[in-house]
């Protein structure tokens, strides 16, 4: 059985997140450090030292918290997120989640990509995220190489390109879904 979280940890966890994400949105992902985050948390360096490790394991986090949702609906919600629907299905359903929330945190997408640069490819959202497209293209079309394809979908998942696309006034949303519905119809 996990350790249960004292309350006074919790609320510090929590207070620390809410002061990151905040830190990122006003001032930029170059302006949270551990220092920044725990002053505006109102708790000591070492409380957030103790928790998260690093800045990176902060901002690791803070993207695992805004993604835990996504992943239990993909593994026990309803269809189409869920199971039970055709794997074509359940792939645009979940790209339109997940674009949701680069949309909403593209500053914590450019924080992370800073941050998490060197592992990237190692951090538990995306190995879930890469895994479970993977997946899906395989089932809806095991002539390609869903590996490679699910990585190449995830790199469109830059903060960079979706706040380009946002100042053009393109939806970031439907062009990954146009890219979807190509990589699934099969060759005539």
């Amino acid at each position: 059985m996990p350790k249960q979280e004292r309350a006074d940890a919790a609320r510090n966890r929590q207070a620390v997140l809410a002061a990151a994400e905040r830190l990122l949105v006003e001032c930029g992902r170059d302006h949270v450090s551990l220092d920044a985050v725990a002053a505006e948390a109102g708790v000591g360096k070492g409380t957030v030292f103790r928790r998260f490790g690093s800045r990176a394991g902060l901002i690791r986090e803070l993207l695992e918290e805004r993604s835990r949702a996504l992943r239990e609906s993909v593994t026990e919600g309803p269809p189409p997120l869920g199971p039970g629907a055709p794997a074509g299905e359940r792939l645009l359903a979940f790209l339109a989640e997940l674009t949701a929330i680069g949309e909403q945190n593209a500053a914590l997408l450019s924080a992370h990509e800073a941050a998490c640069a060197d592992n990237k490819h190692e951090d538990p959202s995306y190995r879930f995220w890469a895994q479970h497209i993977a997946n899906l293209i395989s089932a809806e079309r095991p002539d390609l190489d869903a590996d490679f394809l699910s990585h190449a979908i995830l790199a469109t998942f830059d903060a960079d390109l979706i706040r380009h696309m946002r100042r053009r006034g393109d939806s970031f949303a439907d062009s990954v879904q146009s890219l979807a519905m190509a990589l699934l119809q099969a060759p005539s």
